[in-house]
């Protein structure tokens, strides 16, 4: 049986998803969610980076993870060296800084389109969850009344959807852009 609930329950999980990714997005501000994918080993086992450390906003260019056990500075410094991201590390006796750089005119472009790129993959995701419904609910066998209010309740909620993620994308983009 089909319940809208069902769907929104999906479309909340693509929000989160594409509200996560645009997070990772570098805008030339320090922020922690910057460095959340890195893992560090600690210990022989492989960690993400906030579970062994505490990552701090030094200035607007600037990170301080701090970690909890000193003897992991070098470690946590490899592991920012080898995540690739770009980004200027300096390790401290207290500490690694990451020093996040200014974005170029040519990078804030890249990183717009992979923004709509993201966008586009959220798009799909929606269509797909979509689509499972829509079948859910030919399987049903509603009659013709139950069925036509059924697919304009889930349209309702697919054109509700694409409008959040729209939003996050304008956000993101004037994330982005503005300087």
């Amino acid at each position: 049986m089909f319940t809208i609930e069902t769907f929104t329950a999906e479309a909340k999980k693509i929000e989160e998803w594409l509200a996560k990714e645009y997070a990772q997005l570098n805008t030339g501000r320090a922020t922690p969610s910057l460095i959340d994918s890195v893992m560090v080993e600690s210990y022989g086992a492989l960690m993400p980076i906030k579970n062994v450390a505490s990552i701090s906003i030094e200035d607007p260019k600037t990170l301080l993870v701090a970690p909890w056990d000193k003897g992991q500075i070098k470690e946590i410094e490899r592991a920012l060296h080898l995540s690739n991201l770009g980004y200027s590390i300096a390790a401290g006796d207290t500490g690694v800084r990451v020093i996040v750089p200014a974005l170029t005119t040519e990078r804030r472009g890249q990183l717009v389109k992979l923004a709509k790129e993201r966008l586009e993959d959220a798009r799909i995701s929606v269509r797909k969850a979509r689509e499972d419904s829509l079948r859910v609910i030919k399987e049903d066998a509603l009659s013709e009344d139950q069925d036509r209010l059924m697919k304009d309740h889930l349209q309702k909620a697919v054109d509700a959807t694409n409008s959040i993620l729209e939003q996050l994308f304008k956000k993101k983009e004037i994330d982005v852009t503005s300087e």
